[in-house]
């Protein structure tokens, strides 16, 4: 579950209430620490707060005074991991240096608010905020058409570097222009929340299922037992669909069968019904898609896989030759997941998800102490 996921249900709570609250959020940060910039955290009235701005060393201490920094209006504070005046450890356990933006309600809403359209649309969204002077904490959007907050023009500094951050897909720190006067500004991408499609309603995606909603994707399960496909057994599920294999595939289709209707190109989708008929089908149904996926995976081993894929082939009218068939395997991730010893259906949805999570992020899934030691080889 990501910060936004448990700020959310508390800000509606607080925002139905008509109560105040604080929003702290990391804006930057010098050498290591837990939390990047972005990550947030919410404060209520009565000691409740969601969300994390460190490690579990920041928040009780941010906390006890946010009310107090913030009582004159946002104001960006600094959280140092040795006190000040002495050697004893405060804050942030990774040796690191942490900037907070602390915020009351009336800078923080439409924060909030931006937040939770760009979450439920699954669409990315670029915030850019002026991090000093007397403007701190005013803030331009990208992402969300037709998004406007409800106070105030917005200098056009500040809305160009929220667009130049969506459209580049990165966060950027930089000094602009207001009324003369350079400041500090920072803008936030934060990218699609991913999705990951479930081709499959055995007891083999109930794990799968469990992982990903820890990781805050939006997962659909898919299958066309009907037994299966049910909330009864996939209560966490964002949507569920019984899905005949006789609505697939089309090429492309005219209307998209529902299982594929919010299918975006950053979403995932693995294969596992253990049914060759309805795998093939759906393999055929995403082959289709005008899009490429970042990820499809395929359960089992890669001889059933070629098979598939010529199926898949025959049932979209094309060629199934060995060319063909060696190319979609390139693009495919099959047998899924990464090599982890996994034997248990909750072993297989680790190895899985750790190799999708690997796609979403380009990393390397190199154990991080070999990652360091190669950084620290690497000539500059």
């Amino acid at each position: 579950m990501t910060d936004i996921e448990r700020i959310l249900p508390l800000w509606r709570e607080l925002k139905v209430a008509s109560a105040d609250y604080v929003l702290a959020t990391v804006v930057a940060v010098e050498g290591s620490s837990y939390r990047k910039p972005g990550a947030c955290m919410l404060l209520a009235p009565d000691g409740r707060r969601a969300g994390t701005v460190s490690g579990g060393c920041l928040e009780a201490g941010v906390a006890r005074r946010a009310w107090w920094n913030s009582e004159k209006g946002p104001v960006v504070q600094r959280y140092s991991s040795v006190e000040e005046d002495g050697d004893f450890p405060y804050g942030s356990g990774c040796g690191g240096v942490v900037y907070l933006l602390l915020e009351r309600r009336s800078t923080a809403g439409p924060l909030l608010a931006a937040l939770e359209q760009a979450f439920e649309l699954r669409t990315p969204l670029a915030v850019a905020t002026v991090l000093d002077g007397p403007q701190v904490g005013q803030r331009a959007f990208a992402g969300l058409p037709g998004f406007a907050p409800a106070s105030g023009s917005v200098p056009a500094e500040l809305q160009d570097l929220a667009t130049t951050a969506l459209e580049r897909g990165i966060s950027i720190e930089r000094a602009i222009s207001i009324d003369g006067t350079e400041t500090r500004a920072w803008a936030d991408f934060r990218p699609a929340r991913h999705g990951l499609w479930i081709f499959g309603a055995g007891d083999d995606a109930l794990p799968l299922l469990a992982l990903a909603k820890e990781m805050g994707w939006f997962v659909t399960v898919a299958d066309s037992r009907s037994q299966l496909a049910t909330r009864v057994r996939f209560p966490k599920a964002d949507a569920l669909h019984v899905q005949s294999v006789l609505d697939l595939p089309g090429r492309p289709p005219a209307a998209p069968a529902p299982a594929f209707a919010q299918l975006h190109p950053t979403d995932a989708a693995v294969l596992l019904t253990h049914s060759f008929e309805q795998d093939s089908h759906v393999l055929a149904a995403l082959l289709s898609l005008r899009f490429p996926l970042a990820y499809i995976g395929v359960l089992g081993p890669q001889r059933r896989t070629r098979e598939l894929l010529a199926e898949a082939a025959r049932l979209l009218h094309l060629s199934t030759n060995e060319a063909q068939i060696e190319h979609w395997l390139a693009e495919l991730h099959a047998p899924m997941g990464l090599d982890l010893g996994a034997e248990s259906p909750e072993t297989i949805a680790l190895s899985a998800v750790a190799e999708i999570q690997k796609s979403f992020t380009s990393a390397t899934a190199l154990p991080l102490r070999q990652v360091r030691a190669a950084s620290l080889t690497t000539p500059s």
